[in-house]
C-alpha cells in the first residue's frame, strides 16, 4: 500500500510565500514522477507543478511560473512546492500526487493521490 501524505497549507497575505510538502511512503518499485495539482471552490482541478524524477525536469503552470518551485528531497520519495508572491487566486486545495510502478514482476503504473492541504491568501 502507497501513501501520500501532504503538509504545509495555511492562511498568507497577498505577496507572502508558503512552502508546501508531500511524502510517499509504502512498497513500489519505482517513482516516475510527482507533482502537485490544485481545486478551487466551483472550478475544475488544474495541474500546477510536476516534477519527472525519472528525467530530472520539471514543468509548470503558466499561472505560476517564476513564482513557484517545485524540488524533490532526498531519495526521490519527497516533493516540496515553494510558493512566493502568492496571490488571493492561488486560494484552493493543493493536492499531492505520485505517479510510480508497481513491484515485479508487473511493473503496473499508478498514480496515487494524497488528501489535499488548503492554501488561502486573503488579507
Amino acid at each position: 500500500q502507497v501513501q501520500v501524505v501532504e503538509s504545509g497549507g495555511g492562511l498568507v497575505q497577498p505577496g507572502g510565500s508558503l512552502r508546501l510538502s508531500c511524502a510517499a511512503s509504502g512498497s513500489f518499485f519505482q517513482i516516475r514522477g510527482m507533482g502537485w495539482y490544485r481545486q478551487a471552490p466551483g472550478k475544475q482541478r488544474e495541474p500546477v507543478a510536476t516534477h519527472f524524477t525519472i528525467y530530472g525536469t520539471s514543468n509548470y503552470a503558466d499561472a505560476v511560473k517564476d513564482r513557484f518551485t517545485i524540488v524533490t528531497g532526498n531519495a526521490n520519495t519527497t516533493v516540496y512546492l515553494q510558493m512566493n508572491g502568492l496571490k488571493p487566486e492561488d486560494s484552493a486545495v493543493y493536492y499531492c500526487y505520485v505517479d510510480l510502478l508497481s513491484n515485479g514482476p508487473d511493473y503496473t503504473p499508478h498514480t496515487y493521490w494524497g488528501q489535499g492541504t488548503q492554501v488561502t491568501v486573503s488579507s
